[in-house]
């Protein structure tokens, strides 16, 4: 499964109304730690289909989102299961600190 561009329109529906964990990237374009993490989410995302859904939001396009759940640095990575926010990783990660989240 694809890495899901979240957006407002979107969000609901694909992270809060998911049965599966979703994990949420909150990035910018002109961020370089969150270039070097977009890589490792994307690979992240690729190993774990059917087990945890991966989204992104553009904090710059989407900045309602990321004020909803208090994201202050970039890259921000929360992981969401049954419609809440239940873990939360703030900065570059390597791949493990993801795969620790869904375990």
């Amino acid at each position: 499964m694809a890495v899901i561009t979240l957006t407002n329109e979107n969000f609901e529906a694909e992270v809060l109304g998911s049965g599966t964990p979703v994990l949420v990237d909150f990035w910018a374009s002109w961020c370089g730690p969150c270039q070097m993490f977009s890589p490792i989410v994307d690979e992240f995302a690729e190993e774990n289909q059917g087990a945890v859904k991966v989204g992104k939001v553009n904090v710059d396009e989407q900045p309602e989102l990321a004020g909803r759940y208090g994201v202050m640095s970039i890259p921000t990575a929360i992981l969401f299961q049954n419609g809440e926010a239940a873990q939360t990783l703030v900065g570059l990660q390597p791949k493990e600190a993801l795969e620790e989240l869904i375990k």
